[in-house]
C-alpha cells in the first residue's frame, strides 16, 4: 500500500470516531455498562469483557492500557497505522478479525486453571501479613482454614483463592511476600474473572475492595462482627466478580464501595456504581480510607510509614471551574455574540459561563439565576471523570461541534414550543460541560516551570521570590 500524508485534521478527525458505532456497524458485540460500553470478545482464552468504551476513548482494565480510535485498532485488531487510519476515515471497510490484545495473547495450548501447589506450612505469608501488613492472626487463619490463603510450595507467594458458588477454586491471585524488591503480583492463568477472593455472610452488606490485602486490612481495622457481612476483593477495578456475587447472593441489597483514596480508586467507584445502578441496585454506598488505601491506614495506625491519600486532580479541578462559573443575565442577542467570541477565542471559562446562563434562561426565565446555581450542580453531580480521558484535540473537536448546533439552534427566529426551549436548554448545558472539560484539559497541560525552578532554589531564594 503507497503511503499517504495525512493531515493533522484528518489524524484528529479519525481519532476522535465514536467507537460504540463504529465496532457495531463491524459486527463487534457491546453492552451497555453505566455511561460507558463493554466489548465483548472471545480468544483461545475464553469469553473477554474488560474492555470499556465511551464516545472515541477506551481502557483495557485487565491490561491496565487505553486510548483513542487509531490506537484501539492497532491495539485490537493489529492494524498498522495507515490501515487504521483508512478503517476510520470510511476510505475501506475490510473484513477485520480481531487478535487479541498484545498484553493478552494466549499460548497455542491455552492453560485450564490449576492452583498452585500448596506448602507444608504458612510461616512466610502469616510473617508477611502480619509484619509488614499488620493483619491480625485471627483474620488470616480464617480464611486459611477455609483454604482460600494458602502459601505455595514453589515461590512461597501468598495466595488468595476465588471460589464459585459450589465452593469450587476458580480464581486464583498471588502476591509475593518478600520484604525487598519490587512486589509480585499475578493473577494465575485460567482463572475465571466472574469470582474472585471474597467472604460471604448471611447479612444485606457487600463491602467491594480493590485487592485482598485491602480487604483483609478493613476486617482488621473494623472486627466487630465481620463474619454476618460479605467481602470481595475485584483484583483491580473490574467489576465483573462483583456482579456475580450479587447475581448468585440474593440476600446482598446494600453494596459498600471500598476502593482507594486515589485517581484510580475513585474513578472505579463511580463507574461501579454507575453500572450497579443500571443493573438495578440502588443502595451504594462509598467509604474512603484516610491515606492511599485501608492498608496504608493500618500502617498509620502501627507507627509504621504510610502513603497519604492521592488527591484526584482533574475532578477536583472540574468541581472548582463549575463552582467559581459567574451568573451573567442573558438576552437571545448578546447571548450568541458573547458565546460565537469566546469560542474563537478559546475562552473555555466564559463560553460555560454564557452556555450555561443562556440554559438557565431557555429552563425558568422568572428564575434565571436560581436555575443557574442548580445546573452548575447538576453539572458535578453528573461529571465522571473515568469517561473524560479524551485528549485535548478530541475535546476541541467535540466542543466545534456543539457550538455550531448551539449556534443554529440560537439564529431559530420563529417561536419556540416548550419541548424546543428544552432541547436549546440541553445543547447550551452540554456545550457549557464541553466547555469546562477543555478549561480543566488546557490547566492540566500548561506547563509549570516556577515548581520545577523552586526545587532546585535555596529556601532564601524562594522567599525572595514569593514575598519580595
Amino acid at each position: 500500500m503507497p503511503y499517504i500524508p495525512y493531515t493533522e485534521e484528518e489524524k484528529q478527525l479519525a481519532n476522535g470516531v465514536g467507537l460504540a458505532e463504529f465496532l457495531r456497524m463491524r459486527g463487534e458485540k457491546l453492552e451497555k455498562a453505566g455511561r460507558e460500553y463493554k466489548l465483548i470478545y472471545h480468544d483461545g482464552s475464553g469469553k473477554h469483557d474488560s474492555i470499556t468504551i465511551q464516545g472515541a476513548a477506551w481502557f483495557d482494565h485487565k491490561n491496565q492500557v487505553g486510548g483513542g480510535a487509531i490506537k484501539f485498532m492497532r491495539y485490537f485488531y493489529g492494524m498498522d497505522f495507515q490501515t487504521a487510519m483508512n478503517e476510520l476515515l470510511g476510505r475501506s471497510v475490510t473484513p477485520i478479525a480481531h487478535s487479541p490484545p498484545k498484553a493478552a495473547v494466549p499460548d497455542k495450548k491455552s492453560k485450564e486453571f490449576r492452583l498452585p501447589k500448596a506448602n507444608s506450612d504458612m510461616h512466610r505469608v502469616y510473617a508477611y501479613l502480619i509484619k509488614q501488613r499488620f493483619i491480625v492472626p485471627d483474620i488470616i487463619s480464617f480464611f486459611a482454614k477455609n483454604h482460600t490463603i494458602y502459601e505455595d510450595k514453589e515461590h512461597h507467594n501468598a495466595v488468595f483463592v476465588g471460589l464459585d458458588e459450589n465452593g469450587v477454586p476458580r480464581q486464583a491471585h498471588l502476591r509475593s511476600t518478600n520484604s525487598f524488591g519490587k512486589a509480585f503480583r499475578q493473577t494465575i492463568e485460567g482463572s475465571d474473572t466472574k469470582y474472585s477472593f471474597s467472604h460471604l455472610g448471611k447479612s444485606e452488606k457487600l463491602f467491594v475492595f480493590e485487592a485482598p490485602i485491602d480487604m483483609l486490612s478493613y476486617l482488621t481495622l473494623y472486627p466487630q462482627n465481620w463474619q454476618k457481612h460479605s467481602y470481595i476483593a475485584m483484583n483491580g477495578v473490574y467489576e465483573n466478580a462483583v456482579l456475580t456475587a450479587l447475581k448468585s447472593h440474593c440476600n446482598l441489597s446494600e453494596i459498600v464501595l471500598c476502593t482507594d483514596n486515589d485517581a484510580g480508586g475513585i474513578d472505579a467507584a463511580d463507574r461501579l456504581s454507575d453500572i450497579l445502578k443500571e443493573s438495578g441496585y440502588a443502595d451504594i454506598k462509598r467509604i474512603l480510607p484516610t491515606n492511599k488505601d485501608w492498608n496504608e491506614d493500618l500502617k498509620q495506625l502501627n507507627g509504621a510509614d504510610f502513603l497519604p491519600a492521592v488527591p484526584h486532580k482533574r475532578k477536583e479541578m472540574y468541581y472548582e471551574t463549575v463552582s467559581d462559573l459567574q451568573y451573567f443575565r442573558c438576552s437571545s442577542d448578546r447571548t450568541i455574540d458573547r458565546i460565537a467570541k469566546t469560542f474563537r477565542n478559546g475562552q473555555y471559562r466564559y463560553l460555560a459561563e454564557y452556555a450555561l446562563a443562556a440554559s438557565a434562561f431557555f429552563i425558568g426565565r422568572k428564575n434565571e439565576n436560581v436555575m443557574f446555581e442548580k445546573l452548575k450542580i447538576k453539572l458535578s453531580d453528573e461529571y465522571r471523570a473515568y469517561a473524560d480521558r479524551g485528549r485535548m484535540y478530541a475535546k476541541q473537536d467535540n466542543l466545534k461541534s456543539l457550538y455550531q448546533s448551539v449556534m443554529r439552534d440560537l439564529r431559530h427566529t420563529q417561536s419556540r414550543t416548550k419541548e424546543q426551549m428544552i432541547q436549546t436548554a440541553k445543547l447550551l448545558y452540554q456545550l457549557a460541560d464541553c466547555a469546562v472539560k477543555c478549561e480543566v484539559e488546557q490547566e492540566l497541560s500548561a506547563p509549570q516551570p516556577m515548581q520545577e525552578e523552586t526545587q532546585t532554589k535555596e529556601p532564601s531564594e524562594v522567599l525572595h521570590m514569593e514575598y519580595g
